[in-house]
């Protein structure tokens, strides 16, 4: 029996998979977030021991036996990043072949046939990767606001605080979102919140997020500008990536991944708008399953094994242990 490995490292929290070669899922791990530029090379490493070993110990798997391992990993954003990250992958004390992704492409191999399209990832930021049939790569950088990418977490919670400014100043009525972020930050009134948010006494966090989108789903106005803002911006992100590979005038699928989009047809509608006026045979996916998958896949690819021919078991059985 064959085995494989997979990774799934995020800001906030870090998931491994081990699943044999008939598709069965059988070990998981999990961990806090992984990325480098959260918690540092040594966070990363202990992210990546922690998850590993739930793994094992569930799955009874020996690390000899695993086959290929994939890891998808947030803050793997560029070629300089690739050194270090092998030397915190290398302390697992794995013997088979190994590759590297950004987290944003496990969400493409774990959603889109044959791993090929555009995966959109909106959680606590957002994220765009994409694969052409011709093996071409497309990206965004990922790193949000400071590059003008929107739709995430952080997004919305920083335009939703633009709202409660604007209302304040009496640019636009009053708004539902002025309470939330008092009550959020324990603010006292407007002038406090902002005082506190300048002097860095108060901090916004992206499962703020949540809260906007209850305050879209009510009715107020500000919260569904600001949703519908976001779903935009989700779409451009899908729009640009596909012109990379080539697949803007393709049937293109696009997968949504990440939990923003579990707001439903509130960002799903206005990101379908975008997509569909600049990518008219675009299909939109909802991802059915952990990303992880994506990464196990993964490793499968690195020894020529067809993941896609298992996924479905993959993600049927995941569904089972994954928590």
């Amino acid at each position: 029996m064959k085995y494989f490995l997979g990774f799934d490292v995020g800001s906030s929290k870090t998931h491994a998979l081990i699943a044999e070669e008939t598709g069965k899922s059988i070990g998981f791990g999990k961990a806090w977030g992984g990325n480098h530029q959260v918690v540092g090379y040594d966070g990363l490493e202990s992210a990546l021991k922690e998850s590993f070993d739930g793994a094992l110990k569930m799955s009874g798997v020996d690390p000899a036996q695993i086959h290929g391992a994939g890891f998808g990993v947030a803050g793997f954003d560029f070629p300089s990043d690739r050194e270090s990250h092998f030397q915190a992958i290398s302390s697992l004390g794995l013997s088979c072949p190994v590759e590297i992704v950004n987290d944003g492409v496990n969400g493409l191999l774990a959603g889109a046939s044959r791993g090929i399209g555009v995966n959109v990832t909106a959680g606590s930021s957002n994220n765009c990767r994409g694969r052409g049939r011709n093996g071409r790569e497309g990206r965004i950088t990922g790193n949000g606001m400071t590059f003008g990418e929107f739709g995430g977490g952080q997004e919305i919670v920083a335009h939703g605080l633009q709202m409660v400014n604007y209302a304040w100043i009496q640019r636009i009525p009053p708004t539902s979102l002025t309470a939330i972020y008092l009550d959020a930050t324990g603010a006292g009134d407007e002038m406090d919140l902002m005082e506190g948010l300048s002097n860095h006494r108060y901090h916004l966090f992206p499962y703020l997020a949540l809260k906007v989108v209850e305050a879209a789903l009510a009715g107020d106005t500000a919260a569904v500008e600001v949703i519908r803002w976001a779903g935009q911006e989700l779409g451009w992100l899908a729009v640009s990536v596909a012109r990379q590979i080539g697949m803007e005038n393709d049937e293109v699928e696009v997968v949504q991944s990440g939990s923003v989009f579990d707001a439903g047809e509130i960002i799903m509608a206005p990101m379908q708008e975008v997509v569909s006026s600049h990518l008219p045979k675009a299909r939109l996916l909802r991802l059915d399953g952990p990303p992880v998958i994506g990464a196990v896949i993964l490793g499968m690819e690195q020894v020529h094994f067809d993941g896609y021919a298992v996924r479905a078991g993959m993600i049927r059985t995941a569904k089972e242990i994954v928590f």
